[in-house]
């Protein structure tokens, strides 16, 4: 495919025109090689003449995760033969769902990251350690390694975990820039205090936040970004991608929201009913693939809690920009008629200084309604942390929820289950899901 990036310092009308012209041929390629969209079109009779531009798209039907659960295969449009890389999701939310990409796929990745690292002000000097996987058909680590190789910079393969070992390698090869889940970063820094590392004067300017967010809805960062900057005064970037969009939303330094790449992806924010909403408005985003040949996806929803906004941002860019992820609709708790999403629980959690590390579990009790129960390490006696932690719940959630007291190594079994590629902070034992 051939790529636009001035597109997005176009106006948004133009952006709008060129997005409607490569549906169409989006959807001409779904039609012509893909068994799980003909099946959809001929199902619903849809007449693609009908779909002429981005408004139209609120008439097509949308694609779940559970389609792509139960019809994996009929999502390929291409031979296998076509097919150079195998990855797959984290099966967070169920059965994993392996994504097939083309050589095409793969330039087209390598390109998508490699503008998200310019828009968070990445340069070919930069050196950046990768403190991610990249096995086990995990698509982010490749993604951001081959985009890494076509801006031109350079790249530590460190992969996650050990402190020591990271800071060894920061000042041994004066790295200048990371990638890294956020949470990791408060690792680095405990380990930095403990062994006299001046983090004021590290090598590294800047980090790319992956896997956790660190602002609010509003854009002001949330306690885990407070954290961080309190003691390691660096660049935080925001960056927000999922395995099936293969496309990255990215925060230029202004850090008002990740900016959208017009020539990859179209995407939505609906209400319940599937009603378009407008920016500012909370609601599931959607999005719909363009350029790719392996698995295009049309409609596709996320699962995510989001809104946007569409003025221009003081960067340059004209896009539209992407608020950080406030929830996921599987992971909505409805608790003592209080409406809760996990990431505003962690950010309560992360606030508390004599709370450690933690996950927050939620199960059916026997009344049948949404429990949750809160597994605390704390250096404090239980006594004590509940006396500090309850009325500390209750104004800030409402509600207290059961606590439960575990050492250090058991909350980390807990968050790093066997075969898991991320850290697991929320369990969902409703219907056992790990998330």
């Amino acid at each position: 495919m051939s790529f636009h990036p001035q597109l997005a310092y176009e106006p948004l009308a133009v952006q709008n025109a060129w997005q409607s012209g490569a549906l169409k041929g989006m959807l001409e390629y779904l039609k012509a090689y893909s068994p799980f969209y003909q099946r959809i079109f001929q199902e619903h009779h849809i007449n693609l003449n009908n779909i002429n531009s981005l408004h139209d798209l609120q008439f097509l039907p949308t694609t779940s995760k559970s389609d792509m659960q139960e019809h994996n295969w009929d999502f390929l449009c291409t031979p296998a033969s076509e097919i150079k890389e195998y990855t797959a999701t984290s099966g967070t939310l169920g059965k994993p769902v392996t994504i097939a990409l083309t050589e095409s796929d793969l330039q087209r990745l390598a390109y998508n990251e490699e503008q998200s690292f310019r828009c968070a002000d990445g340069k070919p000097e930069d050196i950046y350690q990768l403190m991610l996987t990249l096995d086990r058909q995990f698509m982010a680590g490749i993604a951001y390694y081959n985009g890494i190789r076509k801006l031109g910079a350079s790249l530590v393969r460190t992969g996650p975990g050990l402190p020591a070992m990271q800071w060894d390698t920061i000042f041994r090869l004066q790295s200048t820039s990371i990638v890294s889940v956020p949470s990791f970063m408060l690792k680095l820094i405990e380990w930095a205090k403990e062994n006299d590392i001046d983090l004021k004067h590290s090598p590294v300017q800047k980090a790319i936040c992956i896997g956790e967010s660190i602002r609010q809805g509003d854009f002001e960062l949330n306690t885990l970004g407070e954290r961080i900057l309190k003691d390691w005064p660096i660049k935080l970037y925001n960056t927000y991608a999922s395995t099936e969009m293969q496309t990255a939303f990215t925060e230029c330094s202004a850090g008002m929201g990740g900016h959208h790449q017009p020539d990859l992806i179209i995407f939505e924010v609906i209400d319940d009913h599937g009603n378009p909403l407008k920016q500012g408005e909370n609601g599931e985003l959607v999005i719909t693939t363009l350029g790719i040949e392996g698995m295009p996806l049309l409609r596709y929803r996320t699962g995510d809690i989001v809104t946007y906004y569409d003025t221009r941002c003081t960067c340059g860019r004209t896009t539209r920009r992407l608020s950080p992820v406030l929830g996921r609709k599987q992971q909505m708790i409805k608790y003592k008629g209080t409406t809760l999403y996990p990431p505003a629980v962690f950010d309560i959690l992360g606030s508390i200084p004599f709370i450690k590390d933690y996950v927050l579990e939620v199960f059916t009790n026997e009344l049948g309604t949404d429990e949750i129960r809160l597994h605390l390490n704390t250096p404090l006696s239980v006594d004590e942390c509940e006396i500090k932690l309850r009325p500390l719940l209750q104004a800030k959630l409402r509600v207290v929820p059961l606590l439960q007291f575990h050492s250090g190594a058991m909350i980390q079994k807990m968050q790093f289950p066997e075969n898991s590629r991320k850290q697991v902070k929320f369990i969902d034992n409703r219907d056992n899901i790990l998330l």
